[in-house]
C-alpha cells in the first residue's frame, strides 16, 4: 500500500494497525521515502509456513522428542 505523507499524518493509528499485516510505503512528493512495517513478519512468515505441520493426534513434547531423536 502507498500513502502520502499527509495522509500518514491524519490517519496514524489506522496505518499502525494496517502495518501490522501488511507493508505501507509513505510518499512524499510523489516518491517512497519511507516504509511503514511489521518489525515481527520474519517471525510471522516463519509461523504461519509451520501452521499445521504437526498432526493433530501429537503433543507438542512427543514432536520435540521425535526430532532430537532424529539428530
Amino acid at each position: 500500500m502507498s500513502i502520502t505523507a499527509t495522509e500518514l499524518k491524519n490517519n496514524l493509528g489506522k496505518y499502525l494497525m494496517l502495518a501490522a499485516t501488511e507493508d505501507i510505503f509513505i510518499t512524499k512528493n510523489g516518491k517512497v521515502v519511507a516504509k511503514l512495517s511489521n518489525p515481527h513478519q520474519d517471525r510471522v512468515d516463519m509461523a504461519k509456513s509451520l501452521f499445521g505441520i504437526l498432526p493433530a493426534d501429537i503433543t507438542l513434547e512427543e514432536a520435540k522428542t521425535e526430532r532430537f531423536n532424529q539428530i
